[in-house]
């Protein structure tokens, strides 16, 4: 007999946190990622596999993270990022698909966040930031790390970013490393610009990449551009391209075009992230290939295990006219492919209901690899024929654990939101399901607001329905997934059609039979938390609630958060002195002194993105009308500890959720 989930499974879930496939198509290679319960740390190794079948091989082992994998064009090497010799200070390292020891090729005292092999494999291009002089002067000196930081002098406005803390002096720039050489030259230099999303051509003479090259890129995030670098001459072109926020840019193998994700203006926030093409002599005008079709290009289908949906960028068919890329619809992250030249249909590549993440062609199109979670598991590895349209799952890295496990039952319901809009919803009923029972339920709120909810696994889901809740959750306006106009509903009016869309959903579930409308609870993180707050200001008919790492003062939170007064572009454009009843309208707190609702405020000290000075407010406030409220805290996490945090923190999260709920279920 099948047993429940509890929070402390989060210990036994493994997650693929990278992976990449063999230039041949024959061989997969993945980093597995792992928590030590003694120590609380997560450790990650290199395994490797065939297509075809085949056992696994572990090619990595011990305590270290090891990661960011991949393999040489020719499929004789990996490279992958690790810190196997120094914990705080990761380096690349290259092995020998065959076998034998990993070198270590660089030496560098900095953060590295990203590489590419170059066409020839003889060289690696690295996105690098070098750590300030007086981090640099503590490594190797316990003095002065017990010591510590003697200041911070801070000049620029987005000096800090939620889970790293404040930023390095120095910016993310492109080095060019010389693999037999060891050695590494540095392309780029700048003390106020960024370069990043680097690609190479395919003949390997030159880059493409982005950078804000405004007077201040803080004052002006959205004003991106790409560049090509000739790499022998080091001379640089700047494309002209529409103006606004850009990504991902990669050559075509012929070397005419160039696509890339964007979205055209600078301050439209809701518009749909699009797909585009460039020539690369850019004679003509850039063309949105996929504006007809109204659909976001991006993953953005939230869960809470992490996984590896870090590559799903835009990928060229080797006939330099097919283009494979990810997008987020109606619940479910999906894989297609359009025509550069006959941009006048989608096909559906990887079509069923979940999330597709990182994937990867062979050089030949004939395999792809693919990253794949659902309701039903934290992600698995799976590949497909192109010709046969056959699949096959390589990977079952929880199957053990999950086999043993009841999950319960998700029904999908559309129903008509406060407009008579079409929404989408979820409802999960506990294991072992009565529908002749009243059970006591959770209303669950995503943060964002432009994510979607959808067909991915949600461990808190599951942990509140193994506590005999149901759980139910929705895509209300404001998101993506549904749109451009659905995104747009909530622009400078967050707290109104969403706040309707959601109590259109509570009015559906409560007249379910099988729910106790005396027992109906709501939690909700960042947006959610926010949406939480503005619940309890406007209606009594939840029975208790728990806001998470919240927002709940507009006012206060412009310049304390990491994106600091970027968050004009949600509110009009303009900064609260210029606009104060618009910021002060739309704000939880404002509406405060209406709430009677017990609430448990739950936020993370070291988070960047809503600071915690939100949380206290409601805190506070609430304590002051004599509602019946709690805080709590948890040193040391930034605004992801739901999903990243330190395990033994993510467990007394969920209990202090459940216990919360179960006080006011009595």
């Amino acid at each position: 007999m099948k047993r429940r989930i509890t929070a402390e499974d989060l210990y036994a879930i493994k997650l693929i946190n990278s992976c990449h496939l063999s230039p041949n198509g024959e061989s997969v290679i993945y980093s597995v990622q792992e928590v030590n319960k003694k120590n609380e740390k997560k450790y990650s190794n290199l395994f490797m596999r065939g297509l075809k079948g085949g056992k696994t091989k572990q090619i990595t082992f011990g305590k270290k993270n090891n990661g960011n994998v991949k393999f040489s064009p020719d499929g004789k090497l990996i490279a992958f990022i690790s810190n196997r010799e120094n914990e705080k200070l990761s380096q690349i390292y290259i092995l020998p698909v065959d076998g034998g020891e990993a070198e270590k090729i660089t030496n560098l005292k900095g953060v590295i966040h990203d590489f590419i092999w170059s066409p020839d494999g003889k060289k690696l291009l690295l996105n690098f930031t070098n750590f300030d002089k007086e981090i640099i002067d503590m490594i190797d000196n316990k003095k002065k790390q017990e010591l510590g930081i003697k200041v911070r002098h801070i000049n620029r406005v987005f000096y800090k970013l939620d889970g790293v803390g404040y930023r390095l002096k120095d910016r993310v720039h492109l080095y060019l490393m010389d693999i037999k050489r060891k050695k590494v030259e540095q392309l780029t230099k700048s003390d106020i610009h960024d370069e990043y999303g680097a690609a190479f051509s395919s003949d390997g003479k030159k880059i493409i990449y982005a950078s804000n090259v405004s007077k201040d890129p803080d004052l002006d995030p959205m004003n991106e551009d790409f560049f090509i670098m000739t790499l022998k001459t080091k001379k640089v072109k700047k494309l002209k391209l529409p103006e606004g926020p850009k990504g991902s840019p990669s050559f075509s193998p012929d070397g005419k075009w160039i696509i890339y994700t964007g979205v055209k203006g600078k301050k439209d926030g809701w518009r749909n992230n699009a797909l585009w093409l460039a020539d690369t002599k850019n004679e003509k005008p850039a063309k949105n290939l996929t504006k007809k079709f109204d659909i976001d290009i991006s993953g953005w289908t939230i869960g809470d295990m992490g996984g590896t949906a870090n590559d799903n960028s835009p990928k060229w068919a080797k006939n330099s006219k097919d283009i494979y890329f990810t997008t987020g619809e109606k619940g479910d992250t999906t894989l297609n492919k359009i025509d550069i030249f006959h941009p006048d249909k989608i096909q559906k590549v990887i079509n069923k209901h979940g999330v597709v993440g990182s994937f990867y062609l062979d050089e030949q199109n004939e395999n792809l690899l693919y990253y794949y979670s659902n309701f039903n598991s934290p992600g698995d590895l799976f590949s497909m024929n192109l010709k046969t349209k056959k699949e096959k799952q390589l990977t079952g890295v929880n199957k053990n654990l999950l086999s043993k496990i009841d999950l319960g039952t998700i029904e999908e319901i559309w129903f008509k939101g406060s407009d008579n809009n079409d929404l989408q919803g979820w409802i999960l009923k506990p294991p072992n399901f009565n529908p002749k029972k009243k059970y006591p339920s959770v209303l669950e709120i995503h943060g964002g607001p432009q994510v979607q909810y959808g067909t991915v696994f949600m461990h808190e889901f599951y942990f509140l329905a193994a506590n005999d809740h149901i759980v139910y959750f929705c895509n209300p306006r404001g998101g993506k997934g549904y749109g451009e106009k659905h995104t747009k509903a909530i622009d400078n009016a967050w707290g109104t059609v969403d706040y309707e869309d959601i109590m259109k959903w509570n009015d559906l579930v409560k007249k379910k039979s099988y729910i106790d409308n005396k027992k109906m609870f709501v939690t909700g993180g960042s947006y959610g938390g926010y949406m939480t707050n503005w619940i309890i200001g406007h209606t009594n008919r939840f029975r208790a609630v728990v806001t998470q790492r919240s927002v709940s003062n507009l006012i206060s939170m412009y310049g304390s958060s990491d994106f600091n007064w970027a968050f004009e572009h949600e509110f009009g454009h303009k900064p609260p002195w210029e606009n104060f009843n618009s910021y002060w309208k739309q704000s939880p707190i404002k509406y405060i002194g209406n709430a009677k609702t017990p609430t448990l405020v739950i936020h993370s000290e070291n988070d960047n993105r809503c600071p915690q000075e939100q949380g206290e407010q409601i805190y506070v406030s609430l304590k002051r009308l004599g509602v019946d409220t709690e805080l709590v805290l948890f040193p040391g996490e930034p605004h992801g500890l739901s999903r990243g945090g330190r395990t033994d923190r993510r467990i007394e999260r969920l209990n202090h959720i459940l216990r919360w709920f179960r006080k006011y279920s009595e």
